[in-house]
């Protein structure tokens, strides 16, 4: 009798798992990450980390890289603001979370994989109800803040025995998207405040402007330098119109 109590009990707990098991609802999320006053963060810039949480208990419902081109141009730049500016390329991370019963669902982007030095991260929250999918018109947007900004020259930690003129120094100055900042052009350098700041020994910063360097998303300026010692050098990238930024550092020395 014991034995069959034990199996009558262990049939019980089986029949509840399993009917609240079938009570789960596929419930499909597309996340789209977009570069701020540009396009969708994609392939080209090694993707977006994305991260699905319950909100409510730190539960991890799903997790991958969003990939993909940058989308449409046309498409993106010029659609009024509430249109759909994604189509079937567009750079996305979709994900099939079960979930039993409405759940606050925390998504977190963090990108571009491809220039950690100016990745970002963003998040946001919504309620999502079992089975109603989040994939039509642009997904779930994110949009990311920044420029990418790489410096190129002079590397980190380099040492100069001699300086006559100043040191040159050259960075690559992007969308967080990728695309290109040029003067005159869609994301438009002219509009665009992009300076070198130079300290030395952690004291009297100066600013000089970058000038463009004939190369789509290239900017130079010479830097000048007093005497020996260690400089850091900041190049930043600054939208007057939004406040969007981005910046990279480096250091080198003179001896």
């Amino acid at each position: 009798m014991r034995g069959n109590g034990s199996r009558l009990l262990l049939c019980c707990v089986l029949i509840f798992w399993a009917a609240g098991s079938a009570l789960a609802v596929p419930t499909n999320i597309t996340v789209r990450v977009k570069s701020k006053g540009g396009k969708f963060i994609g392939t080209s810039m090694g993707g977006v980390l994305v991260t699905l949480k319950d909100a409510d208990t730190g539960g991890l419902l799903a997790k991958g890289v969003a990939t993909g081109d940058t989308g449409n141009t046309e498409l993106i730049m010029k659609t009024p603001r509430r249109g759909v500016i994604s189509d079937p390329g567009a750079s996305k991370f979709t994900a099939t979370i079960d979930i039993d019963q409405p759940t606050r669902v925390e998504v977190t982007a963090l990108g571009p994989l491809a220039q950690r030095q100016s990745a970002n991260k963003v998040s946001s929250t919504q309620w999502v109800f079992p089975g109603k999918h989040i994939t039509g018109g642009n997904g779930w947007m994110l949009q990311m803040p920044g420029f990418v900004v790489d410096v190129l020259d002079p590397p980190a930690a380099i040492t100069f025995t001699s300086v006559s003129e100043g040191i040159t120094v050259t960075a690559n100055i992007t969308m967080m998207c990728g695309c290109p900042v040029t003067p005159g052009g869609l994301w438009n350098a002219d509009e665009l405040d992009l300076k070198a700041v130079v300290t030395k020994n952690g004291q009297n910063g100066r600013s000089i402007d970058l000038k463009y360097a004939d190369k789509p998303s290239q900017f130079r300026a010479v830097v000048p330098v007093d005497g020996k010692g260690v400089y850091e050098l900041t190049v930043y990238a600054y939208d007057p119109s939004n406040g969007n930024t981005g910046l990279d550092r480096t250091t080198f020395r003179v001896r």
